[in-house]
């Protein structure tokens, strides 16, 4: 079972992140104390957090979380506009980042607590 953009959504609010915008699927949030953006991407019922590219080498470490998993590839979407871009698809670049699918809320919060502590050392 996946998890609803709206939990996922109480637990980046209940843990101090601010959202800025939403554009059509995706909503972007601020982790708190950090100038570090997330996306959150809703599609045909699926809910995923989007990271920055950088944040690959915790890979690893956020997909051996229960109720987290990661989406093979990277995510690409003119939205994300904090992210780098590359090319893809086209001859124009395109931001682009990691995903990870959230299955429980309990993942999504150990997540982002997860991430919040990394950011902010």
């Amino acid at each position: 079972m996946t998890v609803t953009p709206e939990q996922i959504n109480e637990q980046l609010v209940a843990l101090a992140c601010r959202s800025n915008f939403k554009i059509k699927n995706i909503s972007e949030y601020m982790l708190p104390n950090s100038k570090e953006a997330i996306y959150l991407h809703v599609e045909g019922g699926q809910t995923k957090l989007v990271l920055r590219p950088a944040l690959e080498v915790f890979s690893d470490d956020f997909n051996a979380m229960d109720g987290v998993s990661r989406i093979a590839g990277f995510f690409h979407s003119s939205e994300m506009t904090r992210f780098p871009t590359r090319i893809f698809k086209s001859a124009n670049p395109i931001h682009y980042g990691i995903g990870f699918k959230m299955t429980s809320v309990e993942g999504a919060k150990t997540f982002i607590t997860q991430l919040v502590k990394i950011i902010n050392g």
